[in-house]
């Protein structure tokens, strides 16, 4: 019997363990790996969709589909090159931006739950999160990848673009940083059209991304102070840290609170609560590690 997306995905579905998503495996659990449920929220699918995936009843995933389908699943770049031949599409060219996040870096994460984290691919374009991440700043999921681009938010909406709610930054280091990304990014990927598209986009609409271009501009990224507005519990200063993965091109940007202090039992407090207040509603979004 030839091998389909849906026999595939129930097979690597059945042999990610709970606890590499951050989950806890519960003693009496039927299910020998994930759920179809645990699936379409770490995937941002409805779990009807995902159902109908692995029935053979839907046959025509997006790219988009299936690039979340195999970060929730963890696979290695052979198995994602080859879900989405199953799905019809072609893998990802080389020399251009991946949305690979290794299974190893998602694992890691899990494990850093009561952190807000973003990872983010080398064009800067949010693609995956913590929950800490998610009560803190806002969930992500309900925007296309278009919309997580950190490069949109800095330069055409201001630099709490991709909260929900207004971030105050501590300087002004990331304009230059990210634009000698982007530059650095051109050069690495010279196959994608994305990229260049995303340069002229920019130069058109925002005059300080024009000006940081022309100038040839370039900054190392280096660790800020940023005081999120929340709408539940006020002000909250984190230290922002941006961590590199090598090899695959990835970006973590960490928020951090020193122990004891006020603003980490803020944050522990929406955390805990998935930022549900008596007088207010839920600010948290699904899971233990989220993926678009």
């Amino acid at each position: 019997m030839d091998e389909t997306l849906g026999t595939a995905l129930r097979r690597w579905r059945d042999r990610l363990s709970p606890l590499d998503v951050g989950r806890p495996a519960h003693q009496g659990r039927r299910a020998v790996g994930l759920r179809r449920e645990e699936l379409a929220e770490l995937a941002g699918l409805s779990v009807d969709y995902v159902v109908r995936l692995e029935q053979g009843r839907a046959t025509s995933p997006s790219a988009q589909v299936v690039a979340s389908l195999a970060r929730a699943l963890q696979l290695q770049p052979v198995e994602r090159d080859h879900a989405y031949r199953l799905a019809g599409l072609l893998p990802p060219q080389e020399g251009t931006v991946s949305t690979h996040v290794p299974a190893g870096v998602q694992r890691m994460l899990a494990r850093l739950g009561e952190f807000p984290v973003g990872v983010f691919s080398a064009d800067w374009t949010l693609l995956s999160w913590t929950p800490a991440w998610t009560v803190l700043l806002g969930d992500p999921g309900g925007r296309t990848p278009a919309e997580r681009s950190l490069l949109r938010a800095v330069f055409t909406k201001g630099p709490s673009g991709l909260a929900s709610w207004p971030v105050l930054p501590d300087g002004d280091a990331l304009g230059p940083a990210l634009v000698a990304d982007l530059r650095t990014a051109l050069v690495n990927y010279p196959g994608d059209p994305a990229l260049a598209d995303l340069v002229e986009e920019l130069r058109s609409t925002s005059a300080e991304f024009a000006r940081l271009w022309n100038e040839g501009a370039v900054g190392p990224h280096v660790s800020a102070r940023k005081t999120v507005l929340h709408p539940q519990v006020g002000e909250v200063t984190c230290d922002c840290d941006v961590l590199t993965v090598p090899g695959c091109d990835l970006r973590l940007v960490v928020y951090t609170v020193a122990a004891g202090s006020a603003d980490a039992e803020k944050l522990e407090f929406l955390r805990v609560t998935g930022g549900v207040r008596a007088d207010g509603p839920a600010a948290s979004g699904p899971g233990l590690f989220s993926t678009p």
